[in-house]
């Protein structure tokens, strides 16, 4: 599991010439429907475990939640589960919010 920043990230979203990761965010609805990355995927952190199988193992993967620390616990957790290619977004939504989209609303 590697730590990435969100402009590293924005920047990787932006490039068409590589593979695009999928963006997991781990919060709950009701923080999602604050704010959110686009084109995330929400998957709140307790059903991550029985929803494995609804992720690609073979693609790059980015947890994501509001500061980073419940998005570190579900990277830890898939690639404990077999997923190679796993990031954590330091700073979350939050820093996302503060150093790549200033309009995104931030809690």
């Amino acid at each position: 599991m590697q730590q990435l920043s969100v402009t590293d990230l924005a920047a990787w979203l932006a490039d068409g010439s590589r593979e695009q990761p999928q963006v997991l965010d781990v919060r709950e609805e009701q923080e999602w429907a604050i704010c959110r990355i686009e084109g995330s995927q929400l998957m709140p952190m307790n059903t991550v475990p029985s929803r494995l199988q609804d992720l690609d193992p073979e693609r790059p993967l980015v947890c994501v939640c509001h500061h980073g620390g419940r998005s570190m616990q579900v990277a830890i957790f898939l690639e404990r589960n077999g997923f190679p290619d796993i990031y954590n977004l330091s700073g979350g939504v939050d820093a996302w919010a503060l150093e790549v989209d200033p309009k995104m609303a931030r809690y």
